[in-house]
């Protein structure tokens, strides 16, 4: 295969961005959904155009060799992948670059860089894959430091050792999706764990964010996976033992799970496995309401099948990205299992949206553990256009188009409310920036006491000012969320972005604990300065 290169401004590789006949067919669509909009295209400056700021450190001797200056290596690990990150690229708005980024090769070079950085008072970015969409990785230090680092994970990227009988592996953190799987392929074992930036993201990522992956049941966040953790931390390493479960006082790896890179740098970890599946069976549910949709996936939410796809997306959401016309939306169900037919639990689920006035207009797929993957139409279109959003995202964006998401959960009885109150605060803040657009729907995740709903925006913008119009629109639909019951956040981390809201969310005594243990575990407070807490004044 052709070697790919990875975009300094943009989501994932260059070789991959929506060019040609997908970029016109993008752009009609959006005409015809918006015509007003302006959709000229701007293309992102080269990096010798962005006039990087020298590095305002050098490293010891002994670090050298670890350490790039290089002004893309830079210029890639300024930014996350966000909407506003993608759009500051374009405009060439890279004012605060770190200035070395370091990839150690060992655990002990993890330690040598935070004792070196300690030492000197310079702030430390654990890094994975740079997918963060909340401002995680991001310098934005307010002069506070004389320097800073980003701590690039990616050589430590090796499944170390793996015991079959217990079903886990131990696994380094920087490791990205893809290169995981195949290391567990040759053992017959999987994590199967799929966020949507599965192929540019780590592990350490999934566990320093709490990432959600493709489970709509059960197994829904990284969390469920985890059978201990190795963190190494200014003040020393913590190890937790591996056990399936224990009654041990708080537990240990709770306190680094979500920790957003502040109380350490996560170097490895021990993690369930699972078989890799043989049956599964899917199906597309269509409604001609929309509550209505809603209660049948309460239903099954509720009713112990667990489906590993349980995908409600509402009726502008089934139509711009399945290509499904409905008035009350589609369900999308999906089951598996390496261990038997999974026939019966989407038999059952069907019979209950059917309950609900569901229809198929294509009867269900799939159980045959011998013939190649097979989904509906509605479930494949839906699939695909998941695959390429962060890619058309990015050629919207060039388009002064405003593309983003936000997500969130909430108790079933709070949903109806809530999505009222969001689809209200954007439709005004909209209004209030001057810009027309839509607001999509779907459910990402479903627990018997409530969803996690995730809204898409797409909207014109004008070149120049999407960045602020976006901020405008998150603001007021990130109060909406809070007053309406919801979470900042359900799987995309805190970071810079959702610090303000994620203060209000979090109890008072639990920002007393988090301190102290920022101050404990990271004296000099040079770890991700700005996310979870603010630096020690």
């Amino acid at each position: 295969m052709a070697e790919k290169h990875r975009s300094w401004w943009g989501w994932g590789d260059v070789e991959d961005a929506v060019t040609g006949a997908e970029a016109m067919a993008l752009v009609n669509r959006v005409r015809t959904l918006l015509p007003d909009a302006d959709l000229t295209e701007h293309v992102a400056p080269s990096v010798a155009e962005l006039g990087l700021r020298l590095p305002r450190v050098d490293p010891p001797a002994s670090l050298v060799r670890l350490c790039s200056t290089d002004p893309a290596d830079r210029a890639a690990h300024t930014h996350g992948k966000a909407f506003r990150d993608v759009v500051r690229n374009l405009h060439g708005d890279v004012h605060d670059p770190p200035d070395l980024v370091i990839r150690p090769a060992t655990e002990q070079d993890v330690v040598d860089v935070l004792d070196w950085c300690a030492g000197r008072g310079v702030a430390v970015i654990p890094y994975g894959g740079g997918s963060s969409v909340v401002g995680g990785v991001e310098p934005r230090l307010d002069g506070r430091y004389p320097a800073v680092v980003s701590l690039d994970l990616g050589c430590l990227d090796r499944v170390l050792e793996v015991d079959g009988t217990s079903r886990a592996a131990r696994i380094q953190a920087g490791v990205f999706g893809p290169a995981l799987e195949g290391q567990l392929q040759r053992h017959d074992l999987a994590l199967r764990h799929f966020p949507q930036s599965f192929e540019f993201s780590t592990l350490g990522g999934w566990l320093a964010t709490r990432a959600g992956g493709h489970y709509a049941t059960v197994l829904t966040h990284i969390d469920d996976l985890v059978e201990s953790l190795r963190v190494i931390t200014p003040a020393g390493i913590s190890q937790s033992r591996r056990l399936p479960g224990s009654g041990a006082g708080p537990a240990p790896d709770r306190l680094f799970l979500g920790s957003e890179g502040t109380l350490g740098v996560i170097s490895e970890a021990w993690m369930r496995l699972q078989q890799r599946p043989r049956w599964r069976a899917d199906a597309a549910v269509h409604f001609t309401d929309y509550d209505t949709a809603v209660a049948a996936t309460r239903a099954i939410a509720q009713a112990g099948l667990y489906p590993s796809n349980c995908r409600l997306l509402d009726p502008a959401e089934a139509l711009l990205n399945a290509g499904a016309a409905t008035t009350g939306g589609v369900l999308v169900l999906g089951f598996e299992s390496a261990d038997h037919p999974v026939t019966p639990w989407l038999d059952r689920a069907v019979e209950l949206c059917r309950d609900h006035g569901g229809a198929l207009p294509e009867p269900p797929r799939g159980d045959d553990s011998s013939g190649p993957r097979q989904r509906t139409a509605a479930a494949e279109a839906w699939r695909s256009a998941f695959l390429r959003m962060p890619y058309q995202r990015d050629a919207l964006a060039a388009r002064s188009m405003i593309v983003e998401t936000f997500e969130t959960a909430c108790t079933w009885d709070r949903f109806s409310a809530l999505r009222a109150a969001v689809l209200a605060a954007a439709g005004d803040a909209l209004r209030t920036v001057g810009a027309t657009g839509v607001v999509t729907c779907r459910f990402t995740h479903v627990y018997p006491d409530g969803p996690a709903p995730y809204f898409g925006v797409y909207a014109t913008g004008r070149w120049g000012a999407t960045v602020d119009q976006w901020d405008q629109i998150k603001h007021a639909v990130s109060d909406a969320l809070l007053a309406a019951g919801g979470t900042i956040t359900h799987h995309h981390a805190v970071g810079r972005d959702h610090r303000p809201w994620y203060d209000r969310q979090r109890p008072d005594p639990v920002a007393l604990a988090l301190r102290a243990a920022k101050s404990a575990l990271d004296p000099s407070w040079i770890l991700n300065p700005g996310v979870l807490v603010d630096p020690a004044s």
